[in-house]
């Protein structure tokens, strides 16, 4: 692998850990912090919440100033925030912690979907191949992070686990340090130019981006609220609350692998009928999750999950990257994650609040909800 290279597995890898950390920190912060599974929902909706604003930004600044400046401004405001998180006592102060790792996530996550053509595609005959395995590595984040943390929480604390994973965040940052951003592609910044034709303006005015960007706000408060909620949900139908983050670590396993599978499976040409059977299938198991009765079952259920929702996110970014010239990518990679923010932050809150009264198991019922949106987006896609 080039240098390039090791620094977006890096990069792949703090996004992942991004995703799921909160979800794996959740157990032990919420008693620390004597709060709620309202306030739970309140935290995850907070990291979708800044992504809105801060994306947009970043989306601007990656095409006009630089990706360099943005990334290695992510990758150490996610350390600082993590640090923050591993202080904070009060739940304001994991409050604001929270807000700047969606802010920080967001200039990563901006600057990382935009290279990623660049540092994974090769030879490969299409952008949906390149974007699945730049991901298993982002799953791969997602999935090693609750193990981690499980361990380091209970050999030594929340706070040494939160530490070591800041310190690991400024790795993208470092190897960044290396990289000539200027020779990555013809499409730099500086060539880019104004916002004139092709410019922001046909950039609003085109259906895929707004197609695009309605399958995120309907997906991406799927796989954040399955990555927060899955230990509760495991623990209430009867699995213990050591074997529920083995689970939740499963959950990413089995996202990576779908991802993996779909990167040389997924034949060119059939990412918009892949993209109406995954949706489908994620509403199917959800509404499964929500009747489940044994924990064998429930267990299942969160593996399924995993294996359907892996591939969406990469084809919904494939059709995105593909519709778009180079000099756009950075303003349309902001605006279809600013509008994914807009489902992260609602639903999220949602489902915190009707799992208080009525447990997360029911709570998941509105995921359901989301997840039948999803699948008439997808079959609009079809019409296009």
């Amino acid at each position: 692998m080039t240098h390039f290279q090791v620094m977006m597995v890096a990069a792949l890898l703090v996004g992942g850990m991004g995703v799921a950390v909160l979800g794996s920190v959740k157990v032990p912060l919420a008693k620390r912090l004597l709060i709620d599974e309202a306030r739970v929902g309140g935290l995850v909706s907070m990291f979708g919440f800044v992504l809105i604003p801060v994306i947009l930004t970043a989306g601007f600044v990656t095409d006009h100033v630089g990706r360099q400046a943005v990334f290695m401004t992510g990758s150490a405001l996610f350390a600082a925030s993590l640090v923050l998180l591993a202080l904070a006592r009060k739940y304001l102060a994991a409050l604001v912690a929270v807000l700047l790792l969606g802010a920080a996530w967001a200039m990563l996550i901006n600057v990382g979907n935009v290279l990623t053509p660049l540092a994974f595609a090769g030879d490969l005959p299409n952008l949906t191949r390149a974007t699945n395995l730049a991901n298993v590595f982002f799953g791969l984040g997602a999935f090693l992070t609750p193990l981690a943390v499980a361990y380091l929480v209970m050999r030594r604390s929340l706070r040494m686990a939160l530490s070591l994973l800041a310190l690991f965040s400024l790795v993208p940052a470092a190897l960044a340090l290396g990289v000539d951003f200027r020779a990555l592609t013809t499409g730099s910044p500086e060539q880019a130019g104004s916002t004139e034709a092709p410019g922001f303006g046909s950039l609003l005015r085109d259906p895929v981006l707004w197609l695009c960007g309605l399958a995120m706000f309907f997906y991406s408060p799927l796989e954040s609220s399955l990555g927060a909620w899955t230990t509760t949900y495991l623990g209430e139908r009867g699995v213990s609350e050591r074997t529920a983050p083995r689970f939740l670590s499963g959950f990413w396993l089995t996202f990576m692998a779908s991802r993996l599978i779909a990167a040389f499976l997924l034949p060119s040409g059939r990412e918009t009928i892949t993209l109406v059977g995954l949706s489908g299938a994620s509403f199917a198991i959800l509404l499964a999750i929500v009747t489940s009765r044994g924990a064998l079952t429930a267990s299942v259920l969160v593996l399924a999950a995993g294996v359907v929702f892996g591939p969406i996110f990469p084809i919904i970014m494939a059709i995105l990257l593909g519709h778009f010239p180079v000099m756009l990518h950075g303003r349309a990679v902001g605006l279809l994650f600013a509008l994914a923010g807009i489902g992260w932050t609602t639903i999220p809150i949602l489902i915190g609040a009707y799992a208080r009264r009525a447990g997360v198991q029911r709570g998941f019922a509105i995921a359901a909800g989301a997840a039948a949106g999803l699948t008439g987006i997808a079959l609009l896609f079809t019409l296009r």
